[in-house]
């Protein structure tokens, strides 16, 4: 397999990491790690990733409901010092290939997001690694890197401000505010001051784009507070600042339409 078909072309956004694109070129098989996470590839192209910021596949699976814990733990423990994990569940029926593979995809994405983004530190490569959970279908370098530059647009089109992403969650109780959607709602509730968004989708079983995508529209809504951004990063609206419905300015009908259409197109590509 050639480096040329693994990497899939360098995004438009530009690449995110010059040493990805080096290894898909080159058909490496290893593990590329990074201050938030790692990237395990083989024969050049993505097969899993994994961060502390995003809930694992087995969380996705598990708490997201698609297999009891017990059925995890089995196959955990029948499988998992030969890193066939995946295969175990295939195998014993536990879980159809198509909902397996739709899982491994939202873990893989969801990983690669964090592990992809700013301030990962350096990136180092170990080959020869093999992630514990098995292969199951590869995804190109390229692809990896432009569906992260698409969710990082997608996220600074809803509420550029992206301290949320990493804070606690902390829920405003204005007077006046907008309905809450039924899909945002659990989000809402899990708004204790305390857990992030990684932790509030953790909880859920849900991947951490998703809760990312919702806090940032509650943020936009007033349903939560948006912290000021650190020293230096400009100078966005923080926890004491009263929007324009609070202040008794009510927004007029057609801007709030219009946003909200925005919003839910957005929302609608996930």
């Amino acid at each position: 397999m050639t480096g040329g078909a693994n990497s899939g072309g360098a995004p438009a956004g530009g690449a995110l990491s010059p040493m990805l694109l080096r290894l898909a070129e080159a058909g490496a098989t290893g593990a590329l790690l990074r201050d938030t996470g790692a990237l395990y590839l083989s024969d050049g192209a993505v097969v899993h990733a994994e961060s502390p910021a995003a809930p694992g596949i087995d969380i996705l699976l598990t708490a997201g409901g698609r297999l009891r814990p017990e059925v995890w733990q089995e196959a955990v423990d029948a499988a998992g010092a030969r890193c066939r994990i995946a295969r175990h569940l295939l195998d014993h029926r536990r879980i159809s290939a198509a909902e397996l593979e739709i899982s491994h995809l939202e873990a893989l994405y969801d990983a690669a997001y964090f592990v992809l983004g700013p301030g990962g530190g350096p990136s180092r490569f170990r080959h020869g690694a093999v992630h514990w959970f098995g292969a199951l279908r590869p995804v190109q370098v390229g692809e990896v890197e432009r569906e992260t530059h698409r969710r990082r647009g997608l996220l600074d089109a809803l509420w550029p401000y992206p301290q949320l992403d990493t804070a606690p969650v902390v829920r405003r109780r204005a007077a006046r505010l907008p309905p809450v959607p039924r899909r945002q709602r659990a989000l809402l509730e899990l708004a204790d001051g305390v857990r992030t968004p990684p932790a509030i989708a953790a909880t859920l079983g849900r991947p951490a784009f998703h809760a990312l995508v919702g806090i940032r529209r509650l943020a936009a809504a007033g349903h939560c507070e948006t912290p000021a951004p650190p020293a230096g990063r400009g100078v966005g609206p923080g926890p004491g600042l009263r929007l324009p419905y609070e202040a008794g300015i009510p927004p007029g009908p057609p801007d709030v339409g219009t946003l909200r259409r925005v919003l839910d197109g957005l929302e609608a590509r996930l």
